[in-house]
């Protein structure tokens, strides 16, 4: 495939390893809730045109947000999916990337997806699923009944453990894997995380907290602080496609162990409460389009009452 002047054909091997786990491929439903896909994104280009091949229709934006790449990620970005919005990054890191396409979305579902290929977008409807089950926010787990992994190493697998244990501990969630960036959310959920977007006039090598990869931990915590209903997807993780991950274990772990013990400092049950009737009434033209789907996924306790959730759509 040559796109952007890039030819982009993956190594045998690669394209091998994408089908060890198969699924049933479907694109969303028409008349479906509408909803935008956030992609951050930093000299990605090379791996831009298989994520686009693998997105399903129905996707009413894509949402590009460039950490000033030294590639040509956002001229690829714009043939793939001419409509695309493309953003700057003011800041640096993941998580001011993410706080910036969040705050760009005007539909109704946001779906948070890495840009280099480790995630297929062809598992988002089983998110939108999950969501029109009842969920307020869906969790990806490659370690939950149908996730995987074949990119996690041995130390990065045993450091997730300690973290999702200290999580579990410290807040009593049941989370399986605290780490993974592939989520979905009502967007009416999205003041909840309360994440700094900046503005123009920010130092674009300013990194505040929140801005790093700690970020999907901060995310996962207030979730579950506020009160959400949250349910967790099997997702399956691949191998990047080009390049090295940007992800540096032992920094960004300790990162994330600060964010668990800030969090708890700043815990309250009152200043992110979700008001969820609200929501729901706002929503049902949607839950009520259930077309019967079951999302077969594992009970998650993960409310502050300690109540079950389990996402089943009814028939």
């Amino acid at each position: 495939m040559l796109v952007g002047g890039l030819t982009t054909s993956l190594p045998d091997q690669v394209s091998a390893l994408r089908v060890l786990v198969p699924g049933i491929r479907r694109d969303l439903a028409p008349r479906g809730p509408k909803v935008s896909v956030v992609i951050p994104a930093m000299d990605e280009a090379r791996s831009l045109p298989w994520l686009a091949q693998r997105m399903p229709k129905g996707i009413h934006e894509i949402i590009l947000v460039d950490g000033r790449s030294k590639d040509n990620t956002v001229a690829v970005a714009r043939e793939l999916w001419p409509d695309v919005l493309v953003l700057q990054q003011n800041r640096s890191g993941k998580g001011n990337a993410l706080a910036l396409g969040f705050d760009a979305v005007q539909t109704d579902i946001t779906i948070m997806i890495d840009a280099d290929g480790s995630m297929d977008p062809g598992e988002i409807p089983y998110f939108v699923d999950a969501l029109l089950a009842g969920a307020d926010y869906a969790k990806g787990s490659r370690f939950t009944y149908g996730g995987g992994s074949s990119d996690i190493t041995l130390g990065r697998a045993f450091g997730n453990r300690i973290l999702n244990w200290t999580t579990n501990k410290q807040y009593g969630t049941g989370y399986s894997d605290l780490c993974y960036g592939y989520n979905a959310f009502w967007t009416d959920v999205r003041s909840i995380f309360a994440l700094d977007a900046g503005s123009l006039t920010d130092d674009p090598n300013e990194k505040r907290w929140g801005d790093g990869f700690e970020v999907e931990t901060l995310i996962n915590i207030r979730a579950f602080n506020a009160g959400l209903h949250i349910a967790e997807v099997p997702s399956y993780e691949s191998p990047r496609l080009f390049g090295k991950s940007k992800l540096n274990p032992v920094r960004d772990g300790l990162r994330v162990l600060r964010t668990i013990a800030a969090e708890q400092k700043a815990r309250s049950h009152d200043k992110y409460r979700f008001d969820r009737p609200r929501a729901l009434a706002q929503r049902f033209q949607w839950l009520d389009q259930s077309e019967g789907v079951v999302i077969e996924m594992p009970t998650v306790r993960l409310r502050p009452t300690g109540v079950e959730f389990t996402a089943q759509a009814a028939e």
